[in-house]
C-alpha cells in the first residue's frame, strides 16, 4: 500500500508495517503460547496422561501382589484351623512340633526343601 493513501499521522515506511504486524500476531502468539502450555501440562504434568499410565501400572502391580498376599493368608489360615483348640489336627500338630524342636523318629525318613521351597 502506498503512503499516498495512509494520513499524514499513519506514514512510516517499513518500521510501521512491521510494528502493526506485530500488533496483530500478538495475541494469537499469546493464545498458542497458553494452548501449548496447558496441553504440554495435560500430557507430561503431575496428573497428565503419563502419570495417569504409570498410576495404573502401579494399580495393576498393587492388585497382583494382593491376590497373591490373599492366596498366602487363606493358606496361613487354613493352618491355623487345624491347630485350633476346638478341632486340633493331631498330624498337623504332630508335624508343627516336630519341625519346631528339629526331632525325628528313628524310621522316619527326612525330606529336605530349599528354602524357597519351604511348606511353611
Amino acid at each position: 500500500m502506498s503512503d499516498i493513501y495512509l494520513p499524514a499521522g499513519r506514514r512510516g515506511g517499513i518500521g510501521a508495517w512491521v510494528m502493526r504486524r506485530v500488533r496483530a500476531a500478538a495475541l494469537p502468539a499469546l493464545f498458542l503460547a497458553t494452548s501449548g502450555y496447558f496441553v504440554w501440562h495435560a500430557v507430561h504434568g503431575e496428573r497428565g496422561l503419563i502419570a495417569r499410565d504409570q498410576r495404573q501400572a502401579q494399580i495393576a502391580e498393587a492388585r497382583q501382589e494382593l491376590a497373591r498376599v490373599q492366596t498366602e493368608l487363606e493358606a496361613v489360615e487354613r493352618r491355623v484351623q487345624g491347630l485350633r483348640g476346638d478341632r486340633l489336627d493331631r498330624d498337623q500338630l504332630d508335624e508343627r512340633a516336630r519341625q519346631l524342636l528339629n526331632l525325628v523318629d528313628k524310621d522316619e525318613i527326612v525330606v529336605p526343601y530349599a528354602r524357597e521351597r519351604r511348606l511353611f
